[in-house]
């Protein structure tokens, strides 16, 4: 519900309320260093993409330390010996890089979504762009990663492929990080 104020508005229950605190409204515009935080603090904290780290570092070293010997064996150097050290390498950019790469390539993306207004209260979180609005209850993205620029609500599925990104510098108010804060412990468990 959008009562009209610039920052004060309410999602749930009001601040006298059993406890409850005032929703929290952040205003900001999302960058590739807001996302790139984000898959990296999914993929510290869900099994999938520790799993995924972890083979693509594996199969890197793997590849380019058994074709990097192949390529000091006797013969003509050719495409065919080089290709899986670069493969080997490629594996092992991805595995430090792929997070950032990701972030990149949903630059544009994230350049139309302009000027976005997340609204946080012990109902659920209200996420507003150019072209959209968004209603995102608790239990869809039941908990939270928290890192030194960002808030990162995950979804509960195997890969938490959902993901909400709210960047600490869209509050208005340095007191509104521990409102905020105190909101996602109350309604997320944190990973």
């Amino acid at each position: 519900m959008d009562t009209g104020g610039d920052r004060a508005h309410d999602m749930g229950a009001g601040a006298g309320d059993g406890g409850a605190e005032r929703s929290v409204e952040l205003v900001y515009r999302p960058t590739t260093q807001d996302l790139a935080e984000a898959l990296r603090a999914r993929a510290r904290h869900t099994g999938s993409g520790r799993f995924q780290r972890w083979l693509l570092l594996s199969a890197g070293l793997l590849i380019t330390s058994i074709s990097g010997l192949a390529l000091f064996a006797k013969g003509p150097l050719d495409a065919s010996r080089l290709l899986f050290p670069c493969a080997g390498l490629l594996m092992l950019a991805l595995a430090f890089y792929g997070p950032q790469l990701t972030a990149r390539a949903m630059g544009g993306l994230l350049a139309r979504m302009g000027e976005t207004r997340a609204v946080v209260g012990d109902a659920g979180l209200r996420v507003t762009t150019a072209d959209s609005e968004t209603r995102i209850a608790w239990a869809l993205q039941p908990t939270y990663v928290e890192t030194p620029a960002t808030f990162v609500m995950l979804s509960a599925d195997k890969r938490s492929v959902a993901m909400t990104v709210l960047p600490k510098r869209g509050v208005a108010d340095p007191a509104d990080l521990e409102r905020l804060r105190a909101i996602l412990d109350r309604n997320l468990r944190r990973r």
